[in-house]
């Protein structure tokens, strides 16, 4: 729907490309550059959408912080700003644009269009499964990362004509452009050479003002990487930290960015501040993680001993974030590095975000809840019970096979399923999460008077993850298990209520079932087993969407403030 505001109907047909990267990768024709009062026309309620975010301050707290560390942040956050700036160039050059053509402007139509792009950090809707929000625009599932209209099976025929230029291509770490008719791949410390250098800078004097011989050293590492692109001994120090009071994400770790390939990463950071008290909780969850490897319902040969390797884990406050952990889906954790090397020699760190983690719990999960779900297991569902999850989701990235056996050979994962990687990824994670809860309850490591509480908190959760839409990857995964549970009969709708049970006699039999599912499909690497599942599974059925759009009340995710301000350059 147009608003009647007189600016909205100079909207331009579509955008000047202004200071992108390559010309070849251009995503629109080149017209008149945005202004307050030329510019596209939103496609519907902008404020409306915003509405369903609610603002949340993510304070920076320097009261227990010297002079000397309070600087050291923000030199963290310095750096981080400029990995913002690149994450833009690779997600939506033509929004980011815009979003610096409307900085300024007076009128609350600009704003909520500069408030809404800056949410997604593109011109496209997430919660409404990429839809461009603005006129005349494509969503291109390459994002700036690939020539605009490429398609998958283009690359994969010119990769097959061109082994030689496979790794190129396929690199996580470069920008595919053409070149005539010819494909070359630009490495991210070439094509983003001008924020990586600063960046790695900033990086470097925050390492002189760390007390923390061991983080200096890693974040020093950390900048040589920006500038070659290795990222591999930076991440062993990463891993190898010993409870830091301070950490940072800072690299191009993830995927999601990339629905064309689900091969090419983009930045993120996090600037972190530990959370003592409660990462001293987390000893036993790290004392059984090879255990629960053992214990997978996978052939022995593609689960390979996670003993003696190291699982560490923080939980941290976040008084900053930018670039792919800023847009978009507000993580309460993740678990990095990705690169199977890491996983095979030294395992993973799994980092829980405190003050994001609340936010959620507190003014989505537990309200939506309330809403959808019994109401006697609607109040099973609390904080303990979801970190718990939450922490066998992350400590589960870490599970199940590190390569896919293709005719004899090892190959990697991500590049063996292709796009739907990060999907498939994200539900593997969360059904060898409560498989894993399920051992450690049968194990009598936790009691199993709490199966109550995970359980709720899990299925609470999902109905706060599908409201995404089913592009997200982290709904794409969660509504594949919803569908999955209910044909199972784990989980029942009651027509005349509106509401859903869980049959908690049923939950552990279909989590054990779906979870020797989804690690077969990675172990084997079939590409077309994990689409066909996702094409079954993947839907919204009637009486849940039914069912979702009366919970306009609860915010769909929150909307983090941070003290530092929204810096892109």
């Amino acid at each position: 729907m147009r608003s009647n505001n007189p600016a909205l109907a100079l909207a331009a047909a579509s955008l000047t490309v202004i200071g992108t990267a390559c010309s070849g990768n251009a995503r629109t024709p080149a017209m008149t550059t945005p202004t307050c009062t030329s510019y596209p026309a939103p496609t519907g309620n902008i404020a409306a959408q915003l509405a369903k975010f609610r603002p949340v301050n993510m304070p920076f707290d320097t009261s227990a912080l010297s002079a000397r560390e309070v600087s050291m942040v923000r030199k963290l956050v310095e750096a981080g700003q400029h990995l913002e700036s690149i994450y833009w160039r690779q997600s939506d050059p033509e929004g980011l644009t815009l979003y610096k053509a409307l900085a300024n402007c007076p009128g609350q139509a600009e704003k909520d269009i500069r408030h809404f792009l800056l949410i997604n950090g593109s011109r496209y809707d997430l919660l409404e499964g990429n839809k461009p929000f603005l006129a005349n625009t494509t969503y291109e599932p390459g994002a700036a990362l690939y020539p605009a209209g490429i398609t998958r099976k283009e690359i994969d025929d010119y990769v097959a004509a061109h082994q030689d230029k496979k790794a190129e291509i396929l690199n996580p770490w470069t920008v595919v452009r053409r070149n005539g008719s010819d494909l070359v791949g630009v490495p991210y410390h070439v094509e983003y050479k001008e924020w990586l250098v600063p960046a790695a800078q900033a990086l470097r004097d925050a390492a002189a003002l760390s007390d923390d011989n061991a983080f200096a050293n890693f974040l020093r590492l950390r900048a040589d990487a920006l500038l070659t692109d290795d990222y591999y001994k930076s991440d062993l120090a990463w891993v190898d930290l010993d409870n830091p009071k301070f950490d940072v994400i800072f690299a191009p770790y993830e995927t999601y960015l990339d629905e064309l390939m689900g091969v090419k990463t983009s930045y993120g950071v996090a600037v972190l501040i530990r959370n003592a008290a409660e990462s001293e909780k987390l000893a036993m969850y790290k004392k059984y993680a090879a255990d629960i490897q053992d214990a997978l319902p996978l052939a022995a040969a593609d689960k390979p001993s996670n003993a003696g390797h190291l699982t560490p884990m923080e939980v941290m406050d976040a008084p900053y974030r930018g670039a792919d952990l800023r847009h978009g889906y507000q993580a309460v954790a993740d678990n990095l590095p990705n690169d199977p090397r890491i996983h095979a020699e030294k395992g993973t760190k799994k980092i829980f975000f405190k003050n994001f983690m609340d936010a959620r719990v507190n003014f989505i999960v537990l309200p939506i809840g309330k809403l959808l779900m019994r109401p006697d297991q609607a109040n099973l569902s609390s904080m303990e019970g979801y970190l718990a999850v939450v922490v066998m989701h992350e400590m589960s990235h870490g599970l199940g096979p590190a390569y896919s056996r293709i005719n004899g050979k090892q190959v990697d994962i991500r590049e063996a399923i292709g796009s739907i990687y990060s999907g498939l990824e994200e539900a593997k994670a969360d059904i060898v999460g409560l498989y894993g809860l399920e051992w450690l309850m049968n194990k009598g490591v936790l009691p199993k008077s709490r199966e109550g509480d995970y359980y709720a908190s899990h299925v609470a959760g999902i109905f706060r993850t599908v409201r995404f839409g089913v592009a997200e990857a982290h709904a794409r995964a969660q509504m594949m298990e919803f569908n999955y549970f209910v044909e199972k009969d784990a989980i029942t709708h009651d027509a005349a209520s509106g509401r859903y049970a869980i049959d908690f006699g049923k939950m552990a039999g279909a989590v054990a079932s779906l979870a020797k599912e989804l690690l077969e499909i990675e172990a084997t690497g079939d590409r077309a087993r994990a689409e066909a599942w996702f094409a079954k599974y993947g839907t919204m059925p009637a009486d849940l969407k039914a069912a979702l759009d009366k919970t306009g009340t609860v915010p769909v995710d929150v909307d983090p403030i941070f003290a530092f301000g929204e810096d892109v350059r």
